[in-house]
């Protein structure tokens, strides 16, 4: 009767061979639910003789093993051997194997789910119609500090298998297959011709023994009036009643009068109402929960405080809900067996877009009528070499933990650690050095993050960077070719060969003011941790009609909205786009011409590392012509290398002899530029005294042809001026 009711008949003749193949495709494996399983087996209703040897106990784990294999996700949760177990006595292996199908899927949804939401949002319920229709026993439980959850969670999990001798529990889950989940709230029946309606029967358990209640002061003293009561079940409920109809009534029956007479008023409507407003509740209760737990089972936390992680944690399931992960993301398992939560590269695009600033194109729009943010999620090279650098076990996943310990290598550096993390991202072979391509890369990465800011003073360091690296590493070269005949030669180095070292590296990023203080302060802080919304527009720039967009309309509509805006701005012209900077400077930087800090090699070195520089710009000019295209080329700020004093000139200058060592000038200071009184007076004396004096006479002319004269009122007034007394 019981799958007939529920409905599982249908898909145990649906799928006929689908539980014996599930056993024999798994046959000797195991996994984390089938040791929970092992571990409750004999603690199934040891009351029933038929679950204390082999055969039941082989049948349960049969059953049970089935359904963890068909459902992974789920796999086991306690209690649902008990249920199992109650299901076998009166049906099959695969009849009880179906009906447990549809209990956790479609009658008792989220009861048996890791979280068991669906539980704790009944159990929910049950708390708020305690407290609404039996105010004493709720009021004295909160004084004494007694939680319901403690006799009343099992009833919900077991369906009273657990709890009340098998004879009543069986005749309550003929009424719950008959009638649907509302029975673990409601019990239909008829009793002495009387037609109730559907009344609460746990409210009814907890008034029956009101009294008993009342005096309890823990949640022992709870569980043990409650299993007191539901052992006497069978017992008469008034023995010393002299008539004998009312002595033959049992306190089961007695259950059943009370609750269809006193909780008749508690229907399916208040049940769904109920649910309905504990639903976002219990929900945030579960994530919260999920947030702790989570937190708690990382093996590596970092520097982070255990907000900052909820932080991190709160932004990876806000881009899981935004782009849920999909492929090998979605079916990842942990080592112990259970799914884990793991995101591919969409997610992670969207997740780093809520924590990097550079990760993400933030437009401000502004027109006739208002001004918005507008955010959407960027794409480049950079991010994909971020999210397979952070997959360490290379998974082609990312967990929580891989992200927490991604973020604790890059957030709190200093200056040097930026710089070896940004060389070991780009460091591809991991060989410890830079290829000429990988370099290219590195540059590329540093136009993406600078795309934004306002100036050309970071796309001259870009470019500064480029012709400092591949003259450098070119003079390297040279100087191991001169003691190793074996050794590559700038012209002879192919580009995927080791090229730049990580001492190297650092050397020509210190060389630039710009890129030192990137990798100082702005890099570290373009990860930031709080709000994912974008940042708005102050009100006060927002007027009339963005104000009343911001309180009446939906976010469909204001799409529509912004769209039509942004066409009447266009036609007044009055519609701008404005793209913010990723690392917060408002204001432009200029182009800087290179100072003396920035000449690492002499001026014969560059001349001979000229050919290298163009040749490899050409070989990658594909590859640069993506990263550069809402940006000028790149070309035309390494045409013209950057000037070299005379003093370093003279400095560098070595004999033939000895080999060329690349050399970094301190950076010029004021007390540099200043001149003894000797030196400026020969300074002002140095010059061609005819020319000035040619000069002069020019002037002279130019004036006399454009002079006019004065007016002889003007020369009166003039002549006034030169008598008059000073002003007092």
């Amino acid at each position: 009767m019981w799958e007939t009711l529920s409905g599982s008949i249908y898909l145990r003749f649906s799928n006929p061979e689908v539980y014996q193949t599930l056993l024999k495709e798994h046959e000797g494996k195991t996994t984390m639910s089938t040791e929970e399983i092992e571990k409750d087996l004999n603690r199934s209703l040891p009351e029933y003789a038929g679950f204390q040897n082999e055969e039941g106990i082989g049948a349960l784990r049969r059953v049970l093993t089935a359904y963890s294999w068909k459902n992974p996700e789920l796999g086991y949760c306690q209690a649902m051997n008990i249920v199992t177990a109650g299901l076998l006595i009166y049906m099959s292996e695969e009849q009880a194997f179906w009906l447990l199908e549809v209990l956790c899927d479609r009658l008792l949804p989220g009861y048996y789910s890791s979280s068991m939401h669906g539980t704790l949002l009944d159990q929910r319920v049950f708390e708020a119609l305690v407290q609404r229709c039996l105010p004493l026993i709720h009021d004295h439980f909160v004084e004494v500090d007694v939680q319901l959850s403690v006799a009343s969670l099992p009833w919900f999990l077991s369906l009273f298998i657990n709890s009340m001798p098998l004879i009543f529990c069986f005749r309550i889950m003929d009424c719950f297959f008959s009638m649907g989940p509302k029975v673990l709230f409601q019990v239909g029946n008829n009793l002495e011709g009387l037609d109730i309606n559907k009344p609460f029967l746990r409210l009814a358990i907890l008034k029956i023994n009101g009294e008993k209640l009342l005096e309890i002061q823990d949640d022992g003293a709870f569980i043990s009036v409650m299993r007191d009561y539901f052992n006497s079940l069978g017992d008469p409920a008034h023995p010393n009643a002299s008539d004998s109809k009312a002595r033959a009534i049992t306190n089961f029956q007695e259950l059943l009068l009370v609750a269809f007479r006193e909780f008749s008023v508690i229907t399916e409507d208040t049940i769904a109402s109920e649910r309905k407003r504990f639903r976002s509740e219990v929900v945030s209760t579960i994530e919260s929960f999920s947030k702790r737990a989570a937190v708690r089972n990382l093996k590596a936390t970092g520097q982070f405080s255990k907000d900052q992680l909820g932080m991190i944690y709160d932004m990876l399931f806000k881009a899981i809900w935004e782009v849920p992960p999909t492929g090998i993301a979605a079916g990842v398992v942990a080592s112990d067996g259970r799914p884990e939560t793991r995101i591919g590269m969409n997610t992670f695009r969207m997740f780093l877009s809520y924590i990097v600033t550079w990760a993400r194109d933030e437009i401000v729009v502004s027109n006739a009528f208002q001004q918005r943010v507008q955010r959407e999620a960027a794409d480049h090279e950079v991010i994909q070499r971020l999210f397979y650098y952070w997959d360490r076990n290379g998974q082609g996943a990312l967990s929580f933990q891989d992200i927490v310990i991604g973020l604790d290598g890059v957030m709190f550096n200093d200056l040097m650690a930026n710089i070896e993390w940004f060389f070991n991202l780009h460091d591809k072979d991991k060989d410890g050095s830079l290829s000429k391509d990988e370099v290219l890369q590195l540059s590329e990465s540093l136009l993406f993050i600078f795309r934004a800011e306002r100036g050309d003073g970071y796309l001259g360091a870009v470019s500064r960077f480029m012709t400092n690296a591949f003259e450098y590493g070119d003079a390297l070269l040279e100087a191991n070719a001169e003691s190793d005949e074996n050794a590559p030669t700038p012209e002879t180095i192919s580009s995927t060969h080791p090229y730049l070292s990580l001492a190297t590296f650092r050397m020509v990023v210190l060389a630039d003011e710009l890129l030192e203080s990137f990798f100082d302060s702005d890099l570290s802080t373009s990860f930031k941790l709080g709000s994912t919304a974008a940042e708005p527009v102050p009100e006060s720039n927002l007027g009339i009609f963005g104000g009343l967009l911001s309180t009446i309309v939906t976010e469909e509509n204001k799409k529509l909205f912004n769209k039509f805006a942004d066409e009447i701005g266009k036609t007044m012209g009055k519609h701008t786009v404005d793209h913010r900077p990723s690392l917060g400077k408002t204001r432009e930087i200029a182009l800087q011409e290179p100072k003396a800090r920035e000449q690492l090699l002499s001026m014969q070195s560059r001349q001979r590392s000229v050919s290298s520089v163009s040749s490899t710009g050409t070989s990658s000019k594909a590859n640069m012509s993506e990263s550069s295209t809402s940006l000028p080329n790149m070309s035309s700020l390494t045409e013209k290398p950057p000037i070299v004093s005379p003093a370093a000139e003279s400095t560098l200058s070595l004999s033939p002899a000895v080999p060329l060592i690349p050399v970094i000038e301190r950076k010029a200071f004021a007390i540099d530029e200043a001149k003894d009184d000797d030196e400026e007076e020969g300074m002002y004396a140095i010059g061609d005294d005819d020319e000035d004096e040619q000069m002069m006479e020019e002037v002279d002319a130019f004036l006399e042809a454009h002079d006019s004269g004065l007016t002889e009122e003007q020369k009166a007034n003039a002549k006034d001026l030169l008598t008059a007394s000073p002003m007092k």
